[in-house]
């Protein structure tokens, strides 16, 4: 029996293109992902809780601006568990990604904003 496919906005389509291209081993921001698109970095997070595609489409590659690991699954930094952040952690650990007991980057190298846009 076939799976149905989920329904998404041609918005959430462009950024899970674009998130698609990141990577592994590299993380970018809501901010890289929002200035590729001419949107916000509200806009890029709400599209990223609602990502029917992942862990294939890796919202889990995506952390805040200043280096913070921020949310992951609709679950904002610690609440209310932290359950849904420390799997981020180990996600992006396994490709190669660290974050300290902080929850910041540790290699600013890792961060990755070469998006390309399809203009068709």
């Amino acid at each position: 029996m076939a799976r149905e496919q989920p329904t998404i906005t041609a918005y959430q389509s462009r950024v899970y293109t674009l998130l698609s291209q990141i990577p592994e081993g590299k993380v970018s921001t809501y901010a890289a992902l929002s200035k590729a698109l001419n949107s916000s970095p509200r806009a890029v997070g709400g599209a990223l809780r609602r990502n029917p595609f992942a862990p294939e489409v890796p919202c889990h590659r995506v952390i805040q601006a200043n280096g913070y690991v921020g949310g992951f699954m609709g679950e904002w930094q610690k609440a209310p568990s932290g359950v849904n952040q420390s799997r981020k952690l180990e996600i992006l650990e396994r490709e190669g990604v660290v974050f300290d007991g902080k929850g910041m980057l540790v290699e600013r190298g890792r961060a990755w904003s070469g998006f390309v846009i399809d203009k068709a």
